[in-house]
């Protein structure tokens, strides 16, 4: 999507008098962010060196505005890569320069934080669209939240985050560093989303449209959920974790740079396996692991009716 050139789709309806200046913008935008990826890759590997100087916080501060208008993703779809998603290790350097640059201050004026000046906290307005309900919630400065997100108390938002359209971040949730969060995902209370921001090439946790996570559930180590699946309370994924598909007698597992990927309408519960060897065998142990029992049909689509009542 950006450093790539000129998309080739554009540069043939550039002859059109009428997508002339829509190609033009697209153009613009297209350098501007491979000017600053290239200033961010040369002060991330500049080190303590770009400390003290103005140039790279303000490289830096472009960055961050990029992120928070969601013109920039730490990972963005790509049908190219092999799990539809590419992560873009410049942006992570990024966050991490912000850090490096960035020394403490204190900030807020009701709610007192002391963090690297370069994240103060997010402050939104209402013609952003973005619902956060009072109570404790915050959002780091650096994360992209779409209009209708709803954000209910206490949850958190960390740096690098994309959360999308209709999407609700319950009570007690965590979105962590550069995880993708589609459109129509509900989080539920409590539920984990692990942050990668390195190593810098690590995918990120990413959760595709109309994902449904239960209370309780943690997601991490750049696992993929596949649009439409459901996670119910209690489930953890892990790039370690067997997940036991009962319905196609699979056993998916992460290898190599792929993670663990969720197929799209998997309904995932959590469930245990037994110990088959040693003491665990024994004393009859088992160990937990992640079941998709069913895949997503008409009666799954009506227990969750939920969720339009909640927005």
């Amino acid at each position: 999507m950006y450093g790539d050139g000129l998309d080739s789709a554009c540069a043939n309806v550039l002859q059109h008098p009428e997508w002339r200046f829509i190609c033009l913008i697209d153009s613009a935008l297209e350098m501007n962010t491979t000017t600053l990826r290239q200033q961010i890759e040369n002060f991330f590997a500049a080190g303590s060196a770009a400390v003290g100087d103005p140039t790279p916080v303000a490289a830096f501060e472009e960055l961050r505005n990029a992120l928070e208008t969601g013109e920039v993703r730490s990972a963005e779809p790509d049908a190219a890569a092999p799990t539809g998603w590419r992560v873009n290790a410049w942006v992570k350097q990024g966050i991490l320069l912000g850090f490096r640059l960035g020394h403490l201050a204190a900030s807020g004026s009701d709610l007192s934080f002391v963090d690297k000046h370069t994240y103060p906290p997010r402050k939104f307005t209402p013609n952003q669209g973005v619902r956060i309900v009072p109570g404790g919630s915050s959002v780091r400065s650096g994360a992209y939240l779409a209009k209708s997100v709803v954000c209910m108390p206490p949850m958190y938002v960390n740096v690098g985050a994309y959360i999308d359209e209709g999407t609700m971040v319950d009570s007690h949730a965590l979105v962590g560093s550069c995880a993708q969060i589609g459109k129509r995902v509900h989080l539920s209370a409590a539920a984990q989303v692990g942050g990668v921001l390195e190593p810098i090439n690590a995918s990120p946790v990413i959760l595709e449209d109309d994902v449904l996570v239960g209370g309780n559930c943690g997601v991490y180590e750049g696992t993929i959920v596949r649009k439409r699946a459901v996670l119910a309370a209690g489930t953890v994924l892990t790039r370690g974790t067997p997940v036991y598909d009962v319905v196609h007698g699979a056993v998916l597992r992460a290898e190599g740079d792929t993670p663990l990927i969720i197929p799209e309408g998997a309904v995932v519960v959590p469930g245990a396996r037994a110990v088959s060897k040693g003491k665990g065998l024994e004393w009859g142990l088992s160990v937990y692991t992640p079941v998709i029992v069913k895949y997503r049909d008409e009666k799954t689509e009506l227990s969750l009716t939920l969720e339009d009542l909640l927005r």
